[in-house]
C-alpha cells in the first residue's frame, strides 16, 4: 500500500529561558489524503488527516491552513475540522489548493510547534468512474442496511475493490486492502455480485470508494447515527431542475410538526409527513439557490438532525458515467462538431465570395471599365458656323473701342 503523505522535519521553538532545539529524528509531522493521491472529483469527499510520529506523549493540538501556511482561513460550510481530521464535502474548484497542518504542544516551560509539507490537492474537470449507494443519503440510522456497488469495469466485472476509511480512525493497511466485502464487515449482494451489503453501525461510519486498474471512483462519506433524528439528503450532487425530496426521519415516536433549516435559517414549506416516523419535503426544480447545509428539528427543538449538504451542480453533464469516458467522449464530439461546423461556413463564405468577385470582373470587363483613346474609331469633327449674335456683338464691340480712341487721341 502506498500512501500519499507529505511530512516535514520538526519546526519548533523553545519557551525556556534557555532555548534549545530538539532532534530532528525525534518528532516528524506528516498530512495523508484519503482517498490516496493528490488528484480529486467535483462533488466528491475527501478527509485529510494530520500525524505525529514521536516516542513521546505529548498531547497535540492541531490547526490547518489553506493557500499558505500560517494564515486566517475563509470560514466554508463544506470545509470542517475536527481534531486531526480535515474533511471537504462536495468538493469544488476552489478547493484546488495546498494545505498544511501544525501541529503543537504546550508543556510546563515548553511549547513544541510542527509543521508539516504542504498536501497539494489538484480538482479533475473529468467525471471518474461513479461508485453507486443504495439508499442514497449521507445519514443512516443504526441496524439499518445499506448497498455499496463499485462501478462496472469495461476489463473485468470484478476488477473493482471497495475500499474504506473508518471515521475516527488512523490509516492502517488492514483497513484498505480488500477484494471482498467480507473483510469490511459487509456480504455480497445476493442480486449483484459486485456490491456489498452492510447494517450499518459504529464500525461501518466512514468514507467509501473503489479502486481498481482503471484507476478510483468517487468518494462518498456515510455517517451511521445513534440519535434519535437524522435527516436523509442526495449523498451525491443534483443537477438543476431535478426534484430533489429530503426526508426527516426519526428514531421512534409519533412526530407530527417537523421543521426544516437551510444554512441555519427555517425553511417556509409545506412537508408532508409520509408516516409516523418520516416527514419529507420536497424542491421542485432545484436550483443554485438551493445548495447549502440542511437539518431537520423537531416541535419544540428537542432534537434535530445532524446538517448534511445539498450540492447543486448547474450543467447536468454525465458525471454518473460508470466508465469515466462517457462524459469527456461526449465533450470530445461536441467540440469536433462544433469546429466542423465552422470550417463548413467559412469554406460556403469563401465559396460566395470567389462567384461575386468572378461575376463582378466579367460584368465590368464589358461595360465598366474605361476605353482608351487608341481604341476610339477615328472622327472628323463637323464643321459649325458662327452665330449671327456673335457676329453683331464682335462689330458693337469694334465700334465702341474705335469711339474710345479718338476721344482719348484726337486728331487720329
Amino acid at each position: 500500500m502506498h500512501t500519499y503523505t507529505h511530512s516535514s522535519r520538526i519546526f519548533s521553538r523553545s519557551m525556556t529561558k534557555k532555548s534549545f532545539c530538539l532532534p530532528a529524528e525525534v518528532l516528524k509531522v506528516s498530512v495523508s489524503v484519503w482517498p490516496l493521491g493528490s488528484n480529486i472529483y467535483l462533488g466528491e469527499c475527501v478527509l485529510l488527516q494530520c500525524a505525529v510520529e514521536s516516542n513521546s506523549s505529548f498531547v497535540w493540538r492541531y490547526r490547518w491552513f489553506m493557500h499558505k501556511p500560517h494564515s486566517a482561513q475563509t470560514p466554508n460550510p463544506r470545509h470542517l475540522v475536527s481534531g486531526d481530521s480535515y474533511s471537504i464535502t462536495a468538493v469544488t474548484r476552489e478547493d484546488a489548493s495546498s494545505y498544511w497542518c501544525q501541529a503543537e504542544s504546550r508543556g510546563s516551560n515548553t511549547t513544541t510547534v510542527l509543521l508539516s509539507q504542504p498536501a497539494k490537492l489538484n480538482v479533475s474537470e473529468l467525471p471518474p468512474p461513479s461508485l453507486t449507494l443504495t439508499p442514497s443519503t449521507q445519514q443512516i440510522f443504526r441496524g439499518e442496511r445499506f448497498t455499496v456497488q463499485c462501478p462496472v469495469s469495461q476489463t473485468n466485472s470484478s476488477g473493482w475493490m471497495l475500499k474504506r476509511f473508518p471515521e475516527g480512525h488512523r490509516a492502517r493497511t488492514g483497513d484498505f486492502n480488500t477484494d471482498r466485502c467480507s473483510p469490511l464487515g459487509g456480504a455480497v449482494s445476493a442480486d449483484k455480485s459486485d456490491a456489498c451489503v452492510f447494517t450499518a453501525d459504529s464500525g461501518t461510519s466512514g468514507l467509501y470508494w473503489c479502486e481498481g486498474a482503471e484507476g478510483r471512483s468517487n468518494a462518498v462519506n456515510i455517517t451511521v447515527s445513534y440519535g434519535s433524528i437524522i435527516l436523509k439528503s442526495p449523498a451525491f450532487p443534483v443537477s438543476e431542475g431535478d426534484k430533489v425530496v429530503l426526508y426527516c426521519q426519526h428514531w421512534t415516536g409519533i412526530h407530527s410538526k417537523t421543521t426544516f433549516f437551510r444554512n441555519g435559517a427555517e425553511i417556509v414549506t409545506n412537508s408532508s409527513v409520509s408516516s409516523d416516523r418520516v416527514t419529507k419535503m420536497t424542491i421542485e426544480n432545484v436550483t443554485k439557490a438551493d445548495e447549502g447545509s440542511y437539518k431537520c428539528v423537531s416541535e419544540g427543538r428537542k432534537m434535530e438532525s445532524p446538517e448534511s449538504w445539498l450540492s447543486v451542480r448547474r450543467d447536468r453533464g454525465n458525471s454518473t458515467s460508470t466508465d469515466g469516458t462517457a462524459a469527456s467522449t461526449e465533450g470530445s464530439w461536441k467540440w469536433i462538431i462544433v469546429s466542423c461546423g465552422i470550417v463548413l461556413l467559412f469554406l460556403t463564405l469563401l465559396a460566395v465570395w470567389l462567384v461575386c468577385r468572378y461575376r463582378y470582373q466579367m460584368l465590368c470587363t464589358r461595360s465598366c471599365w474605361p476605353v482608351s483613346k487608341e481604341d476610339l474609331p477615328a472622327m472628323e469633327l463637323p464643321a459649325t458656323k458662327q452665330d449671327v449674335t456673335e457676329v453683331q456683338w464682335d462689330l458693337s464691340w469694334m465700334e465702341m473701342s474705335n469711339l474710345l480712341d479718338r476721344q482719348l487721341y484726337p486728331g487720329t
